[in-house]
């Protein structure tokens, strides 16, 4: 008898356990928030990478920057673990040389630090946060930096006329999938601050997946062959800011990038006001 009643116990204990797990999953889903747009998992909010990848895609660790000595331990790079699912970017031996160049010339020749657009995929991990506005149709990310900003097109397949620093993005759902691919970007952004770049024959191939109420699985497949021997992908999560109420605040860099843009001018009128 003693056996049964135990037994009953721990199922009954099981049985809460669960409902719990329940309602706390319930919970985490807001009320105003549907689960499903136009029958599509509903990836609207504010969404961010938690990682190095903006430092570096690959594999790096902590180093100091050089010529900010001034700001101590505040100017470091933080060490991070690699995003290339293959681990390394697999470039030819040209790029590679001319990665190498961009590395050195760090930051003044990244164009993060000139205040351009970010491009595809780099604008998704960069180390500020994005908006995802979703409807029945196509679908806009919104991104604070430089005032970017991209629609995905769900019908129109019309090709630019020019090539653009976040070029034109094609969407589908794959069923609760959403595939976006971009092309004809100018080739003059970066992939990262470690001067890692690619061409304008660059294709991007993201796949957006939500695994949770408050998270998504990111893959981006980059090909390009006249700068990588073979298609890459890199893969992080992405998580969605639960802070109250949602806002996505500017960042209006161009007035501090005035003094790298303008460097030779300001020597110039600095010299005549002597």
């Amino acid at each position: 008898m003693r056996r049964r009643s135990n037994r009953w116990t721990r199922a009954l204990v099981a049985a809460a356990a669960l409902s719990l797990a329940a309602g706390a999953v319930r919970a985490q889903q807001p009320p105003d928030r549907p689960a499903r747009i136009a029958g599509h998992p509903n990836v609207s909010g504010i969404w961010q990478a938690v990682n190095q990848a903006n430092w570096n895609l690959e594999s790096h660790s902590a180093e100091d920057l050089k010529d900010f000595g001034p700001l101590g331990a505040i100017a470091a790079i933080p060490a991070g673990r690699s995003v290339v699912r293959e681990g390394t970017i697999p470039y030819r031996p040209e790029a590679l040389a001319r990665r190498n160049e961009n590395r050195a010339q760090w930051p003044a020749a990244d164009p993060e630090a000139r205040c351009y657009m970010l491009g595809v995929p780099r604008v998704t991990y960069h180390n500020l946060p994005f908006q995802i506005f979703q409807g029945d149709g196509d679908l806009l990310f919104v991104y604070p930096f430089a005032a970017a900003n991209r629609i995905i097109h769900l019908t129109d397949r019309s090709e630019l006329p020019v090539d653009s620093w976040m070029g034109k993005s094609d969407g589908r759902w794959e069923g609760d999938v959403l595939v976006v691919v971009t092309k004809w970007q100018n080739g003059q952004s970066w992939l990262d601050r470690a001067g890692n770049f690619a061409s304008n024959q660059l294709t991007v191939t993201e796949r957006f997946t939500l695994q949770g109420p408050n998270h998504m699985r990111y893959e981006a497949t980059l090909d390009d062959p006249q700068t990588f021997t073979r298609p890459w992908t890199i893969e992080m999560p992405l998580y969605r800011l639960i802070d109250q109420p949602e806002q996505l605040l500017e960042h209006k860099c161009v007035p501090f990038a005035d003094k790298l843009l303008y460097q030779d001018l300001l020597q110039d009128t600095s010299t005549r006001e002597r």
